[in-house]
C-alpha cells in the first residue's frame, strides 16, 4: 500500500487535543502519575481508547524516565557552522537534564519532510533548521513547540531566532574601502534562485560608498571549500580586476583562500578575504580569516532557552530578545 493511502497514526498530540489537556498531562495519565486529578486522567484514558493510541516503544521509554526531549534539527553536521550551533543546543539541554535527539536532513527537502514525518511523536520541542513551508511545519509537530534558527515566523504558531548580520556586513565594506578596494565581489551560496539576504546586506553597503557591484561580480558557490575555491576561479577567470571578495559564510571563504594561493595572489596583498559565520575553524587557516562573526553557540542556546519557555508554559522571550547580532572581526585574511 503506498504511503498516501496509509492510514495515519494516531499520536499522542491527537489524545491531548481530543482529551482538551497538554501533551505531559496525556504522558502521566497514561504512565499513572499522581500529579494529576482522577477526573482528568479518566478524560486521557477514555480519549485514548476511543481514537486507538497505541504509544510506540520509542515514546513509551521517553515517558517512563520522565524526561523531556528536544529534537534538534540541521541541514549538514559536516558544515562546521551547524556543529557550534548544535554544541550551544546540547549544552543548554544538559544544564536541563533533558536529552536531545539529533536530525540531520542533508539539505534535502523530502529528507527534511520525512524529518517531520517522525519528529512529532519522539519529541516535547523542535528546535532547527527548515525550508518547508509553515503549513508542512505545523502539519506534523501540532501541539509541540517549533522554534526556528535563521528564519523569521510568519505565524504565533512557530518562534524564531533571527541573524541580524547588516551592522557587521556594513562594516565588512567599510573596512575594504578604507584599504583601497573599489571592485568588491561576493561568493553568494547556490542552494536557492534567489539572492540571500546577506547579498542584500552586501549591496547595500557597497551602494552607500557609491560603489556599484557589478553583476558579474557575485558568484554563487556550493556551500563547500571546493565550492568556494570552484567560485573564485570563476570570478577572478572573467574579472581579474577584483580585489576583495565577502564569502556568505567562512567555509566558502576559506576555499576562496586556498583558490587564491593556487593563483599565486597574496592575501590579503593582492586579494582581500572576508567570510561570514565567525567559526573558530577561521584562526586554523593562512592567513586567518577575517569574518562577520556570529555567536553560533548562543544560536543553539537561545533556541533551547526559548523551548524550555514554552514547554514549560513560561513567559517566552519577545522577538526583540530573540536576535543574534554580527559584528566585523578583523584578523589577517582583509
Amino acid at each position: 500500500m503506498s504511503s498516501s493511502t496509509e492510514p495515519r497514526r494516531v499520536t499522542i498530540h491527537d489524545v491531548a487535543r481530543s482529551a482538551g489537556v497538554s501533551r505531559q498531562t496525556v504522558s502521566r495519565a497514561l504512565n499513572d502519575k499522581a500529579e494529576i486529578d482522577g477526573s482528568t486522567k479518566q478524560r486521557v484514558l477514555d480519549a485514548a481508547r476511543e481514537l486507538g493510541y497505541r504509544p510506540s516503544r520509542f515514546a513509551r521509554g521517553l515517558v517512563r524516565q520522565d524526561t523531556t526531549t528536544i529534537g534538534l534539527v540541521v541541514p549538514d553536521l559536516l558544515n562546521p557552522f551547524f556543529t557550534e550551533v548544535a554544541s550551544g543546543a546540547l549544552q543548554a539541554a544538559r544544564a536541563r537534564g533533558w536529552h536531545v535527539v539529533v536530525y540531520d536532513t542533508a539539505g534535502d527537502a523530502e529528507q527534511e519532510l520525512a524529518t517531520l514525518r517522525v519528529i512529532g511523536t519522539q519529541v516535547d520541542a523542535v528546535v532547527g533548521y527548515f525550508s518547508r513551508s509553515e503549513e508542512d511545519l505545523d502539519r506534523f509537530t501540532a501541539g509541540i513547540p517549533v522554534v526556528l534558527i535563521g528564519r523569521e515566523p510568519r505565524t504565533p504558531r512557530f518562534s524564531g531566532i533571527s541573524i541580524d548580520g547588516e551592522d557587521g556586513v556594513r562594516e565588512a565594506v567599510a573596512h575594504l574601502v578604507a584599504r583601497g578596494h573599489r571592485r568588491i565581489g561576493m561568493l553568494d551560496h547556490d542552494r536557492r534562485p534567489e539572492p540571500s539576504i546577506r547579498q542584500t546586506w552586501f549591496l547595500r553597503a557597497a551602494a552607500e560608498h557609491g560603489i556599484a557591484v557589478a553583476p558579474g561580480w557575485i558568484a554563487r558557490a556550493a556551500q563547500t571549500v571546493d565550492g568556494g575555491g570552484a567560485a573564485l576561479a570563476a570570478l577572478l577567470a572573467a574579472h581579474p580586476g577584483v580585489t576583495a571578495v565577502f564569502a556568505f559564510n567562512d567555509v566558502i571563504a576559506i576555499g576562496a583562500l586556498r583558490e587564491a594561493r593556487r593563483f599565486g595572489l597574496r592575501v590579503p596583498g593582492d586579494l582581500a578575504v572576508i567570510g561570514f559565520d565567525g567559526l573558530a575553524l577561521g584562526t586554523l587557516v593562512e592567513p586567518e580569516l577575517s569574518s562577520v562573526a556570529l555567536d553560533t553557540r548562543a544560536l543553539g542556546t537561545l533556541a533551547v532557552d526559548q523551548a524550555a519557555r514554552l514547554v514549560t508554559g513560561a513567559v517566552p522571550l519577545e522577538p526583540a530578545e530573540l536576535i543574534v547580532r554580527a559584528a566585523l572581526h578583523l584578523r589577517e585574511s582583509a
